[in-house]
């Protein structure tokens, strides 16, 4: 009971500081994750109540983008959330969080604003100083306006981001590694028709290796 008070006093507490016309009892937070622009994956990660709803999570394989392109990414995957949620009439957030800076909160604003979402708030959580937890400043845009507020550390409302913050962290970069082992271990001799696993061990163990099969003339492999 003591905990549930405390999680409606910390929403209490960020519905005043933002400045918002509700209490945030339903919140999403986005984040993009790559390796050098490889297997490029968001995550939108749920809470209600201040509570981590792990059921209503959602991963997103970003496609058609130049890699590395965090704001290209951004964009197609707030879109693809939220046009999905108004087609299947599904709930939607009272806040939204964005791990980012002012580039990927205006992606964010700008596909809200598209499809008929701007009442919604969005907030940026850019990383302080050294990337140092505690530091961050939550960036929103009012009016045009932009607006930049840097809690102490031990404020719980900032305690409450950095907690949803870092656990559309943890899923995103959970499923980048997953999809990044699985093109791994993919090897670009399975989609030769005719090769089956039997043929691909004999082939590896002759060369002792893909990239010594590429340099392999055809007389070679044929043999």
């Amino acid at each position: 009971l003591l905990s549930r008070f405390r999680k409606k006093s910390t929403l209490v507490h960020l519905q005043s500081i933002l400045n918002l016309k509700q209490l945030p009892n339903h919140i999403e937070c986005f984040d993009v994750s790559h390796m050098m622009g490889e297997a490029t994956v968001g995550s939108c990660v749920v809470f209600e109540k201040g509570v981590p709803k792990v059921s209503r999570y959602r991963q997103f394989e970003i496609k058609n983008i130049t890699p590395g392109d965090d704001y290209a990414a951004m964009n197609q995957l707030v879109y693809r959330r939220y046009s999905r949620l108004l087609k299947e009439k599904k709930p939607l957030p009272d806040l939204v969080f964005i791990d980012g800076g002012l580039g990927q909160l205006n992606q964010a604003i700008m596909v809200m604003n598209a499809i008929g979402l701007d009442e919604i708030q969005l907030i940026g959580v850019a990383k302080g100083e050294g990337r140092k937890a505690g530091l961050e400043t939550l960036i929103m845009v009012k009016d045009d306006k932009v607006n930049k507020i840097s809690l102490p550390m031990t404020d719980p409302a900032l305690m409450l981001v950095n907690h949803i913050r870092d656990e559309s962290h943890r899923f995103a970069i959970k499923n980048h590694r997953k999809k990044r082992g699985k093109k791994r271990t993919t090897s670009p001799l399975e989609s030769i028709p005719g090769v089956g696993k039997m043929r691909r061990t004999a082939l590896l163990n002759y060369f002792g290796g893909l990239q010594e099969i590429k340099k392999a003339s055809v007389d070679e492999i044929q043999k």
